[in-house]
């Protein structure tokens, strides 16, 4: 042991004892909350905040930063604990934990600046700081991520998908501890205090691993450091724990998950057992370390520039994504590409071919490469996570996180809807529509053609927040000019007239199919606006509503999705205040394999439905 470190174990020690009993209080005072668990992290995020970690406290969001998230998002207590301590805020903040004019909420979120993600639903803090290492990479940083899990949101399948994804970058900055305390929620954990069998799961899995006794302030010191020696893959120390370690009638027992301690005789008890643990520490002061400062030029936004495509070609929406994305990205060292093994049919692999340092292969790991997603946009970076759109469904969770945390996140869906044919009901994204615009800030966008495709693509890399643009595996035909504008939030009518019997509303393909339906209609002496709502959330009400009004109040959407919650859901809710009712044609069956033609016609949206619609 070096003088040094002898000096040090001391006043670590006390600070684990200040960041156990704030937690106490704080959660006592709040009536809710999970002290026991933040006991058995207290020695972990001591040693982590102040003989580790080198950061401003001052300046959480400084570049340079070593970076902390804390997975077992229940802890908060105890990282608002230690912030409190670090000089950031005031200790007496602390007893506002979960008021709702306080932001120290329940389980953290970025509405604090040193939250760089929101936790919470476990499993998803490794992928998130997987993206915050890449992204140190990126801006060529030596500032390292640390990550805090549970025993038992280690039986997460995100784990190990960002396990395996951070070993295969050989992450050798990022640097996890698992509070292995052997209890979960309802029932001890799945291993309890197993700590080899699961060092065999993360040593398979390609990570160097420490086992140590978590409340031995010294191994952990030792760990940590080992773990910054560690070259060319990360570390995972696995610490052995007691859950509400020093409170005697917590330690070590079940029922104690999420349940406060009384105000009164047991919040007393606890309080005096936890303050007679204070040890002499010569008056040692601890301070976190600064971090090293580097030198960066400024970044600049990109452009797509002059449109590839001329009216009259033909393009999947797909293909013209992955090219814009190479294209913005030449001009921006900012934006990432983020693929789950299916480049060659979202095209992202054009951004690859590009710029291959800013590309990043999750092979088949839906959730970490939004996971990374998430932890890349939280330090600065645009990252563009992409795949089937059918597959983004697994890893909703992490979408509905981005959204809590609203975070720049830019995913791309390809492959929806029938239309792509013969692959059959399994690859058919046919509810992504809804299931982003069920999260009231992600911009949903649905280009048609390969122009809509760039121009979008471009603004939703400098639209706030997250954002989803979904793409078509077929091609279709250009039919807007390299001059034509996309804004979010904006729509364009394509056919109109004074004497329009109806409004169709189509997006994507269906598009085409309105246009084909107007051609038909025409010749019968019947004319129809047509309207191209790219811009899916938001949209333009009151573009909506004049056509409601100019049109008698007849309104048709159509859309390659089903009924709840896509294209006619967003119009209906958008004409609503002006009595307007809609009428959907959407696949409205569980499809089948077929041609796209045959498809769109089985399933009610093929300009033959549309003009029916019309004439009804």
């Amino acid at each position: 042991m070096s003088v040094q470190t002898s000096v040090r174990v001391p006043a670590l020690r006390n600070i684990a004892t200040r960041l156990r009993i704030a937690s106490v209080r704080a959660t006592a005072q709040a009536g809710s909350g999970h002290p026991s668990t933040c006991c058995s992290a207290a020695e972990a995020v001591a040693a982590l905040f102040f003989a580790e970690m080198r950061y401003d406290p001052t300046d959480p969001q400084n570049p340079d930063n070593d970076r902390f998230v804390l997975s077992k998002g229940h802890a908060a207590p105890i990282l608002y604990a230690a912030w409190a301590e670090a000089g950031f805020l005031d200790r007496g903040d602390l007893l506002s934990l979960r008021r709702f004019d306080s932001d120290l909420e329940g389980h953290p979120t970025p509405r604090l600046p040193f939250v760089d993600v929101a936790t919470g639903s476990l499993g998803q803090g490794l992928a998130a700081a997987v993206g915050i290492a890449l992204n140190a990479r990126r801006i060529k940083s030596d500032h390292r991520t640390y990550v805090l899990l549970g025993d038992g949101e280690s039986a997460e399948g995100a784990v190990w998908e960002a396990a395996n994804v951070a070993a295969f970058e050989r992450l050798d900055s990022l640097c996890g501890i698992t509070d292995v305390n052997a209890l979960g929620q309802s029932a001890p954990t799945q291993w309890q205090h197993d700590l080899e069998s699961l060092a065999a799961r993360w040593r398979a899995f390609g990570w160097h691993v420490a086992m140590v006794d978590g409340h031995d302030l010294l191994a952990l010191v030792d760990a940590l450091e080992k773990a910054r020696q560690s070259r060319g893959r990360p570390t995972m120390i696995l610490a052995k724990t007691v859950k509400g370690k020093g409170v005697s009638f917590m330690e070590g027992l079940g029922g104690w998950h999420g349940k406060p301690l009384k105000k009164g005789p047991e919040l007393d008890r606890a309080l005096a057992e936890l303050e007679s643990q204070f040890v002499p520490d010569e008056g040692v002061s601890l301070r976190p370390a600064a971090p090293h400062p580097l030198r960066r030029a400024p970044s600049r936004q990109g452009s797509v520039g002059a449109s590839a495509y001329k009216p009259g070609d033909s393009v999947a929406t797909r293909e013209a994504y992955g090219a814009a994305l190479a294209r913005l990205a030449a001009g921006d060292d900012r934006i990432v590409a983020i693929d789950a093994d299916v480049k060659n049919s979202t095209f992202s692999e054009k951004f690859e071919q590009a710029h291959p340092e800013r590309f990043h292969q999750m092979f088949i790991a839906e959730q970490a490469m939004l996971g990374a997603a998430m932890g890349l946009a939280s330090r600065g970076a645009i990252p563009f996570p992409s795949t089937f759109a059918a597959f983004l469904t697994r890893a909703y969770d992490f979408v509905r996180m981005a959204a809590i945390s609203n975070l720049a996140i830019k995913m791309a869906g390809s492959h929806a809807g029938v239309s792509i044919g013969e692959d059959g009901p399994s690859q058919m994204a046919l509810e992504d529509l809804a299931m982003m615009r069920a999260q009231p800030n992600v911009t949903v966008l649905y280009p048609c053609d390969g122009v809509s495709t760039e121009r979008l693509v471009e603004r939703m890399a400098y639209h706030p927040g997250p954002a989803y643009m979904r793409t078509t595996r077929p091609k279709t035909p250009v039919i807007y000019g390299p001059e034509e504008t996309f804004e979010i939030g904006g729509l364009k009518i394509l056919r109109e007239s004074a004497a329009d019997a109806a409004t169709v509303i189509g997006a994507g393909v269906t598009v085409f199919e309105a246009l084909e339906a107007y051609d038909e209609l025409k010749k019968e002496g019947v004319s129809i606006r047509v309207v191209d709502l790219y811009s899916v959330q938001p949209v333009d009400a009151p573009a909506l509503l004049r056509c409601a009004r100019e049109t008698n109040g007849r309104l048709i959407t159509v859309e390659d999705h089903y009924a709840g919650g896509g294209i006619g859901d967003a119009v209906a809710s958008a004409v609503a205040a002006g009595g307007f009712a809609v009428r959907r044609l959407a696949v409205r069956d569980i499809p089948r394999s077929g041609t796209p033609a045959q498809l769109l016609d089985q399933y009610g949206i093929s300009a033959r439905h549309i003009v029916a619609a019309v004439r009804a």
